[in-house]
């Protein structure tokens, strides 16, 4: 039995067939650009593909529940041209199919989570990449009620040689996003991340933007208690991890222990972003069983 996976980014969409046993058969990827061209190119992909189910993650924030008027719309996001569209009414109309729909975030932390053969039930997974989301699970659960989660938007505290940046967030300006996405280190610096990542890889932008990444780790361990942290996305590489993990014991100061750093604060198990696939498809395989 074949099932479908849609990872609706802000930049790109990654498309894929997967099988029951969760593995990935067939991926195509293609820029977010309008809504009615992007969702058309969704469709085409699928259509006649045989899958049985869907699972769409997608970028927010988004109406996840299930009674709301509005549910499977993306809502009040700053993307152009795609606040209030109807995504997953739009693909389900076309394919017919069941779809499960969450956040691009929560799918990537659903498939670790299954990733790790359920030798954990409690993870949080932050995406900083474009933008920061994070997603939450206790006891194999997402974490959200009237909404889903929205770690990105929440507040750090300043590093002492950053307090000429005012933060581009376009709701609140200085928030996580606003201070530690991927765009915030050419607005710095005048260059894009990438490129100083590969030829200036110990510039001052890395020692802060590890403040304020290990913050958002803290205040995760403190308000969730998770078994493991982990960090997708283009920013984060393993040396920029590596000063995450050095912020991130100054700043708890032993107040809860963390008995192995490099298992607890880590980078996904499977690369590419392909967490989000995986979450996807094990979503799309339970609203199915449903």
């Amino acid at each position: 039995m074949k099932i479908g996976s849609i990872e609706a980014g802000g930049t790109k969409f990654v498309c894929a067939i997967g099988n029951e046993q969760l593995e990935i058969l067939e991926t195509t990827q293609f820029p977010t650009t309008t809504p009615e061209e992007t969702i058309q190119k969704v469709i085409d992909f699928f259509l006649n593909s045989g899958v049985k189910a869907i699972g769409i993650g997608s970028f927010g924030p988004i109406e996840i529940r299930e009674t709301h008027e509005k549910y499977g719309f993306i809502t009040t996001t700053p993307k152009k041209n795609w606040a209030d569209t109807d995504i997953l009414g739009a693909i389900q109309k076309s394919l017919k199919v069941p779809c499960s729909f969450t956040t691009d975030v929560n799918a990537s932390a659903y498939g670790e989570l299954e990733l790790s053969k359920k030798a954990i039930n409690s993870l949080v997974y932050f995406t900083i990449g474009t933008g920061i989301g994070g997603g939450a699970i206790q006891n194999g659960q997402f974490i959200g009620g009237k909404s889903h989660t929205e770690i990105g938007h929440g507040f750090v505290k300043r590093h002492p040689e950053d307090d000429d940046f005012k933060g581009i967030c376009p709701f609140h300006q200085d928030c996580l996003e606003g201070l530690a996405s991927g765009p915030t280190i050419e607005a710095r610096t005048g260059i894009r991340g990438e490129i100083l990542a590969e030829n200036e890889p110990e510039h001052k932008v890395w020692d802060i933007l590890s403040y304020y990444i290990a913050q958002a780790a803290v205040n995760a361990t403190l308000t969730l208690a998770p078994e493991k942290i982990i960090f997708g996305g283009g920013v984060v590489s393993s040396s920029l991890l590596e000063k995450v993990k050095t912020q991130f014991l100054t700043l708890l100061n032993g107040y809860v222990e963390v008995e192995t750093l490099d298992e607890y604060l880590c980078l996904p198990a499977i690369e590419n972003n392909a967490s989000a696939t995986i979450g996807n498809f094990a979503l799309a395989l339970e609203k199915l069983n449903k």
